[in-house]
């Protein structure tokens, strides 16, 4: 599903109009995006949390020229989905 669905599907649902949802949609994003680049987690009671994982240092290789290199620790945004979401896909969503 991507954005342009969301915003369609939100749309046939409520009435409101496509522009209107895909600026509500748009700045949710902005905001998300906001609070996690100044290191705030964001949570959505039911839904999940959007987090800041933190990666330790560690030592990868380059195969090309047959090289270790130190990949330093660093931080990257995660999503971590509400228990309930969970358990609704895991009930749901057969088993490929």
């Amino acid at each position: 599903m991507t954005k342009a669905d969301i915003v369609s599907k939100i749309s046939d649902k409520s009435g409101i109009e496509k522009t209107d949802v895909l600026a509500t949609v748009e700045a949710f994003m902005t905001e998300v995006k906001g609070a996690l680049e100044n290191g705030d987690n964001v949570y959505l009671r039911g839904f999940g949390s959007f987090i800041i994982k933190t990666r330790a240092e560690k030592t990868g290789r380059n195969i090309s020229k047959n090289t270790t290199i130190k990949i330093p620790a660093h931080n990257i945004p995660a999503f971590k989905p509400a228990k309930t979401f969970t358990e609704g896909v895991k009930n749901k969503v057969a088993v490929k």
